[in-house]
Formats: structure tokens, sequence, C-alpha cells
């Protein structure tokens, strides 16, 4: 009876999925190289306005770093024709939101505004792109926000700092290896012509992607496009780093103690870019490992064993490369090396045994649901078709990515556990509270 409600589930999310309609989209280049994807949804009325610049913390300088997520903060602070402090005000008085965020291989902009107010959104994108305010006074006031931002994120959040003391580990001789939101001292030593430089380079329209989802017509889109893109100069061309990247041949354990009451271990994998053809099966991998309460490490650690009180395994796959991150938050009097042997468990069992059929199923359908949700809204749409396009160079795959799932096997799955999954591979970060804050911790 319940493997036939678990197939009789799988049916109606197979279903959910076949009856999706295709997702229509048109995309052409300016004469400047600004790539423009458009997508009309008229089902609601309001429209997603995105820009992706190809530019992210691996474009920086190693005595410069945190730039890219710098010009996050400081290409709000306004314009030639848009008053300091006036960007997040503007949007909003004509009911929009907006936000950015940065990341190792990108930078990217939105607002979904009432469709009514598209030609707002594009012009003021526009200005963000030709008449930022890179000066001095944005300059000092974006330092302090980011200072901030650093100290409430990282410095006195719990385990904050693990994604840096992972990358940095992982990725030695590859701009991977430094935080995404930098370093302070690099921020403080830099000039405003340090700044000016960096926008002059990469916040370029050839070096942009400008994607639109909603309710638009593409036709009058197309032509305020022009008035407000069209005559903004070509940049020179934007090389990418070398993506070369030393492999690991042994594994990197390390300790960090922080302002924490519960150890926990990290473990990273590096595994291969985004686009490459195993970066699949490791996401269905991961599936299997921790995504819900019946996932092998859940099941196992926190239910079984009640060793943990938190697992998690997620592929952080990139441009160039990748690392594959699981994660426990020790129970009770349960040690990292006990949480860390029964992860070693659960992969080793992945390694040594095909998935069974029922199960692999399962990691399926969970993926197949989660590609329709990433694509259910008209700001999701835009920012998936803006990214499959640069890392990708194919927007279609907006909608045919799925088949790139349903095409990996158990046999792959198994495959890419011994390939990666291996501790020569691996760096392991020992979380443990301070010394000051437990004085039984040696």
């Amino acid at each position: 009876m319940k493997h036939s409600a678990r197939l009789f589930v799988a049916g109606l999310t197979c279903l959910a999925y076949s009856a999706q309609a295709q997702i229509a989209f048109e995309e052409y280049d300016l004469d400047n190289g600004l790539h423009v994807i458009l997508h009309q949804d008229k089902g609601t009325p309001i429209v997603a306005v995105s820009v992706l610049y190809h530019v992210g913390s691996k474009n920086e300088e190693t005595n410069r770093t945190g730039f890219a997520h710098f010009f996050e903060h400081l290409l709000f602070e306004g314009s030639e024709n848009i008053g300091r402090g006036e960007y997040m005000k503007l949007i909003q008085a004509n009911g929009g939101t907006l936000n950015a965020n940065t990341m190792q291989d990108r930078t990217f902009y939105y607002e979904i505004l009432p469709s009514n107010n598209l030609e707002l959104g594009l012009w003021m994108e526009s200005e963000r792109m030709l008449h930022a305010k890179v000066d001095q006074t944005g300059v000092e006031t974006q330092r302090e926000v980011v200072k901030e931002e650093k100290r409430m994120r990282v410095d006195n959040q719990p385990y904050g700092s693990w994604s840096s003391e992972m990358f940095k580990r992982a990725f030695p001789d590859h701009p991977y290896n430094w935080a995404v939101i930098g370093s302070m001292d690099d921020l403080n030593a830099a000039q405003t012509e340090d700044y000016v430089n960096f926008y002059d380079k990469f916040y370029v329209p050839n070096n942009a992607t400008l994607s639109i989802a909603g309710d638009l017509d593409p036709e009058e889109a197309k032509k305020w496009i022009s008035k407000y893109f069209g005559d903004i100069p070509a940049g020179e061309v934007v090389e990418q780093p070398n993506k070369n990247a030393t492999a690991l041949t042994s594994e990197i354990q390390d300790t960090i103690y922080d302002n924490i009451q519960i150890p926990a271990i990290f473990t990273g994998y590096r595994m291969p870019g985004q686009s490459d053809v195993d970066a699949y099966a490791l996401q269905m991998l991961t599936t299997a490992l921790s995504d819900g309460p019946s996932s092998r490490f859940s099941k196992r650690m926190v239910d079984q064993d009640q060793s943990a009180l938190q697992v998690a395994a997620f592929p952080y796959a990139l441009e160039d490369h990748g690392i594959f991150i699981t994660l426990a938050l020790t129970n009770g009097d349960h040690t990292t090396s006990e949480v860390l042997g029964t992860m070693d468990e659960e992969i080793a069992r992945i390694q040594n045994e095909l998935m069974r059929p029922t199960e692999f199923e399962k990691v399926l359908n969970k993926v197949e649901a989660d590609f329709i949700t990433q694509n259910g809204s008209v700001s999701g749409i835009a920012e998936s078709l803006a990214n499959y396009y640069v890392y990708f160079g194919d927007a279609n795959l907006i909608n045919t990515e799925i088949e790139r799932y349903r095409a990996v096997t158990r046999e792959d799955i198994q495959r890419v556990a011994q390939t990666y999954l291996k501790p020569s591979n691996r760096v392991v970060l020992t979380y443990l509270p301070k010394p000051s804050a437990n004085p039984s911790v040696e």
C-alpha cells in the first residue's frame, strides 16, 4: 500500500512537470554588446527587471578583494540623475521592491515593479550602468555599511566563517580562495581611483545581461531598451580569470575555535563546475543524503543515532569549480569525530551499493519539483534565463535542463560518490567553542 502511494505521488509530480508550459522568450544583442532576454507573462500585472554583471569576487586583485560585493552596495548610492540615497526610495514609491546579490562569479541586481513602471526600471538600471556615483562620499559611506555587514554575518554569526575558511583551503591557487565579502584592510587601503577603475572595467554593457520577465509588451520594451541602453558605450572585453586550480591530493584538516556552544563538523569535497555533467549527479546525491527528514543523513544521525542536531549536504557549484559540502552539529555528548565517521559510513554505502529504485525515483521527483518551484515567479524566470545564458551559453536550458537530471542513472550517482567524495579530495573543518567560553575544551 505504501509503495502504491509513493508511485501515485511520483505520478502526480511528473504530471505537474509535464503540464508546465514551455517558457517562451526572445533574446538579442545591442550593438554595444548588451545581451537582452525578454519573457512575456500576462498572468500578473508585474514585471521583473534584472541585470547580471559577469563580475564577482574571482575578478578581483589579490590586494583589492571585496570590490564586487562593495559595488553591490555602492551602485545603490545614486547617479548623476538620481539623488544620493534616492534609488531605493524611487522604486518603493512606485510600488516596487528591489535587491541585489554578489557571488564569486557574478553581481545581480533586480527590481520587481507594477508592469506600468517597466520604463522606470529600465531607466534606473541604465543609470546604474552609465552614470553611477563612484565618489569619495559614497565610498566612505558604503565602507561602513560593508564593515557592519561583515560584523553581523561573519564575525558575530555562529559558524559564519565556514565558507571563507573552507574556500581558502580548497582553492589555494584560484581566486575562489578569498571570501566574497573580501578583506576590510583591502577596502580601507583602496583609493577612489581604484573603485572608479573597477566600475569602468566591469560595469559595461558587453559584460552584462539584461533579463526581463512579466507583463510586458515586447515591442514597447525593445524601444525603451534601445532608448536607455543603446547609447551606452561598450567597454573593453572582460577576460575571465584562468579556470585552472591545483587538485587536492590529501585530506586537509583544521580546527576553528569560534563563539559557539555546539561543536560542528564541515567537510568540503572538490567538485567540477556547475555546467559539468557530473554536477547533476552530485546534486541528486545531496538530495538523497540530506534533503528532508527521510534522507540518509537525517534518518541515521538525527533520528536513529541522535548524534546530530542538524545535518546537511549541498553542492556549492560555481562557474569554474565547486565544493560538495556536508555538515553536522553535534548532539549532547556525541563528538565531531563520531558524526564525521557516521557521515563517512553513509557515503560509503552509496559508493558500494546502488541506490534502491524507489529511493532514486523519490530523489528525481524532488529535483523535478524544485525545478518547477525555481521558475514559478517572474523574478525567478528572469534570473534563471540570465544565469543559463551567462554560465551555460544557452538560455533555453530553462526549458530543457530537467532532461539532464533525468539522464542521470543510479550508476552515475554511485560513480560520482566514488570519484569525488573521498578523503584525499576534501577539507575537514572542526568547529569548537573558544576555550574561554568552554574551559573543558583543550
